[in-house]
């Protein structure tokens, strides 16, 4: 075998570690073994463990003693030894010099030199945990460093263009002005992990799992609290400009990326903070990410009632311990809603205003939760509405049926029922203006809200009032405000008259003609109570344009 020297006037240019940006832009000692060009050589692993786990940042070869003074840490050393020397002492020296230059091992190549490695250089290199390879047949170094080498670079390239790729993203994510909750989404889409973005206290501001188990996000805030950069797999990024600090973002434990986990948790943290410094006024995180969450809930986009419990935990809504109530509120700021909700002691979750078109529109969703030992009935109800009247508004208030939070997970679709029989009644109750109505307190409309799909009862409301309904649209309107009226007043007719706004005369005169038209007797107790059910099912079916403006 020939003598394999190097020239020790010369250093060969290597990566700094520095300069790969990627989580594996570097191969390890034990994936530098597995390459065919080396396990040619039938290596034997005399010195390993967990020291093959370290990266190699460049292969040197060279027989010279004097080799240390030319590495710069990280290189793994091909050699045959031949010029090593043969006392023993200096053969330890020799393994400290290597450890001292930060050599990640050592390939001997038998033969030349050495028939077997010598029991000295096997004791330093273990003493020191310095990973020591001995080849039993010869190869081709140069097949090993040009294998490795390009291994290195296609890596470092790979790397530096998933780096430009994920810039791009999330350059082009700042210039549109992207929300917070769709830039969280896209890291985790990106790294296929969880990310949170948390607030300086630790409270959960948006969640994407990235479908890990929502227990990741128990007893978050405490935990995030005690784990660092690094700690349990995570990776930390504050989001912050100009000296101001707004928020921090947290990948949680997942698979490397070509870019760096921390270089592209950096790029989302840019595009969030750039997004803050262009819309300084924009709307508060926390209350983002708590809508955000609601509209999921109401939009049916979660997994399991667990994972609800656990993104409420994260909100800081505990059900256990908790009195929850579905809300619908007309006319009121989220902020409004949310500072009314700690007076009581409790906490609230505001959603999206429902819009045109939608059920309940102008009514904003809010799910209530306040500790079981508080009252939310009569007077309190009452001050909780005050408390969200401002330039000179009124708003109207409707409550769901109170849900016991102690059930856990059972509570999840009972307090999603609520939220929906609150919406309900604020769609179909004819809700007077500056009130609190509770849904316990319409037993007809909560009795059709669950059986708001079955084609049955829509078929009574429709052959029932069909012949009003086919009349031209005045009248239809003026006949059916008369039978709302009476079938809400039953047998007080001066009162229903009042309440459809009209004299007793007039009033009169729309209920004989309902009669004729429907060829119904209104004395009769049962064809009111048929008429009620039709008229609830058909405000509960009509088009939202058509509904009712106040």
């Amino acid at each position: 075998m020939a003598d394999r020297r190097e020239d020790e006037r010369s250093r060969t240019d290597r990566p700094d570690a520095a300069d790969v940006p990627g989580d594996r832009g570097l191969p390890t000692l034990a994936e530098v073994l597995d390459s065919p060009a080396l396990a040619a050589g039938a290596p034997d692993v005399l010195v390993g463990g967990a020291a093959l786990s370290s990266p190699v940042r460049w292969v040197h070869v060279s027989d010279s003693p004097g080799v240390a003074r030319l590495l710069e840490g990280g290189e793994l050393l091909l050699t045959t030894a031949s010029a090593w020397p043969a006392e023993p002492a200096d053969l330890r020296t020799l393994v400290r010099d290597f450890v001292r230059a930060g050599l990640v091992g050592i390939v001997i190549e038998l033969g030349v030199h050495y028939r077997y490695v010598p029991t000295v250089v096997v004791e330093a290199a273990g003493d020191a945990g310095l990973p020591l390879i001995a080849l039993h047949r010869e190869i081709k170094f140069v097949s090993v460093t040009e294998e490795v080498h390009r291994r290195i670079i296609d890596d470092q390239t790979a790397a530096l263009r998933a780096r430009d790729d994920v810039r791009t993203l999330f350059t082009s994510l700042a210039l549109r002005g992207a929300p917070a909750d769709y830039v969280v989404e896209r890291l985790a889409h990106t790294l296929r992990a969880p990310v949170v973005l948390e607030s300086l206290a630790h409270e959960v501001i948006v969640a994407e799992l990235a479908d890990a188990d929502p227990a990741v996000l128990d007893d978050w805030q405490e935990r995030s609290r005690r784990f660092g950069d690094g700690d349990d797999g995570r990776s930390l990024v504050p989001v912050e400009a100009r000296g101001i600090r707004w928020a921090t973002l947290v990948a949680l434990a997942g698979p490397g990326h070509p870019a760096g986990r921390r270089a592209v948790l950096e790029q989302g943290a840019t595009a969030l903070a750039l997004g803050r410094l262009a819309d300084p006024d924009g709307e508060d995180w926390a209350r983002l990410g708590r809508r955000r969450l609601m509209d999921a809930l109401l939009g049916g986009r979660y997994g399991s009632a667990d994972e609800v419990m656990a993104l409420l935990g994260a909100a800081r809504i505990d059900l256990r311990g908790a009195a929850l109530f579905g809300l619908a509120v007309e006319d009121a700021a989220a902020a409004d809603v949310e500072a009314a909700a700690i007076e009581l002691g409790g906490r609230a979750l505001c959603a999206t205003p429902r819009g045109a078109g939608e059920r309940a529109d102008g009514w904003m969703p809010v799910l209530l939760a306040v500790p079981s030992s508080t009252t939310f009935a009569g007077a309190a109800a009452e001050r909780f509405r005050a408390r969200l009247r401002h330039d000179g508004s009124d708003p109207r208030l409707t409550v769901g049926p109170r849900v016991d939070g102690e059930a856990g997970a059972a509570a999840v679709p009972r307090l999603l029922d609520s939220l929906e029989q609150s919406l309900d009644l604020a769609d179909v109750g004819d809700v007077p203006e500056g009130s609190v109505q509770w849904v316990v307190r319409h037993p007809l409309l909560r009795f059709v809200s669950s059986l708001r799909g079955d084609h049955r009862l829509l078929e009574h409301s429709e052959d029932l009032l069909a012949p009003v309904l086919a009349a031209p649209p005045a009248r239809r309107r003026d006949l059916l405000a008369a039978l709302a009226a009476i079938t809400a007043h039953p047998g007080n007719r001066t009162a229903a008259a009042a309440a459809a706004h009209v004299s007793r005369s007039v009033f009169y005169q729309r209920l004989d003609l309902a009669e004729r038209v429907l060829g119904v007797d209104l004395d009769d107790g049962e064809v009111l109570a048929a008429l009620h059910l039709a008229l609830v099912v058909h405000r509960a079916h009509r088009s939202p344009d058509a509904s009712p403006r106040r």
